[in-house]
């Protein structure tokens, strides 16, 4: 990895560990998420998990709500955080279906495996690993989820790779994440403490879309989070959105 790669990593990592360490929710510093990010998923989706896991909440949206989760089916979660989106998709592909999440922090991925004791999933399993380097097999995943995390990323077009890599041909992406309209300015871009607060890694549409494809990917859609296509204003330059992201790797 280059310095500034790892650099990024390095305060990325530190701050979310910081988080699993002493917050239930990233959200309580508001400046890392959607102002109504605990309203993002139905009530009746998170009965299944207890009030400390459903409140640590580190995402933009609902992945989950976009992916078409069957059962049977094999999920891959980047960047897992505690945990909530794998138990969630956990109970939809049942016991014959299996999740797994990848996260570079160690405390969240012990924080995640604790919760899964605690609620005795058996079909989930937590690594630890890069977003870059997907500890993860080759065409083994169905459905590839992530939450607010892609942006966090410092090679973003790396990652797209891996995740074409470590998807079956056909399988497919549904992720909620921020974007910027338009690019991003090149000091916010420099300071890495922005990248922690999902400020300087927002990807803007058509590089999504460019990098996706390229990757491997077609039927690309992005689109705002809301019904209404209403435009979040989180950053405090360009005009970013929490938004939805899905697409399906070529067979």
């Amino acid at each position: 990895m280059t310095e500034d790669v790892e650099r990024v990593h390095e305060t990325v990592r530190e701050r979310y560990a910081n988080f699993a360490r002493t917050s239930s929710s990233c959200c309580d510093g508001g400046d890392c998420c959607d102002p109504t990010t605990r309203d993002l998923y139905p009530v009746d989706l998170l009965t299944v998990v207890p009030a400390d896991v459903a409140d640590f909440t580190l995402g933009c949206g609902n992945p989950i709500a976009i992916a078409g989760l069957s059962k049977g089916e094999t999920v891959l979660d980047l960047g897992s955080g505690g945990g909530l989106d794998c138990f969630l998709a956990a109970k939809q592909v049942g016991e014959t279906g299996r999740v797994i999440g990848v996260d570079m922090t160690p405390e969240m991925i012990e924080r995640a495996r604790q919760n899964a004791g605690r609620l005795q999933i058996s079909n989930v399993e937590f690594r630890q690993g890069y977003l870059e380097q997907l500890p993860v097999e080759d065409a083994s995943i169905d459905v590839v989820i992530s939450n607010c995390v892609i942006n966090l990323t410092p090679d973003k077009f790396v990652v797209f790779k891996e995740i074409a890599r470590v998807l079956k041909p056909g399988g497919r992406l549904a992720f909620s994440d921020m974007v910027s309209n338009g690019p991003v300015p090149q000091a916010l871009r420099k300071d890495v403490e922005s990248w922690g607060a999902c400020l300087g890694g927002a990807l803007e549409v058509k590089e999504w879309e460019r990098g996706l494809r390229e990757a491997g990917f077609e039927n690309i859609a992005l689109k705002p989070k809301d019904a209404g296509g209403k435009i979040l204003s989180i950053m405090p330059i360009g005009v970013p959105f929490s938004a939805q992201i899905s697409a399906t790797r070529r067979a």
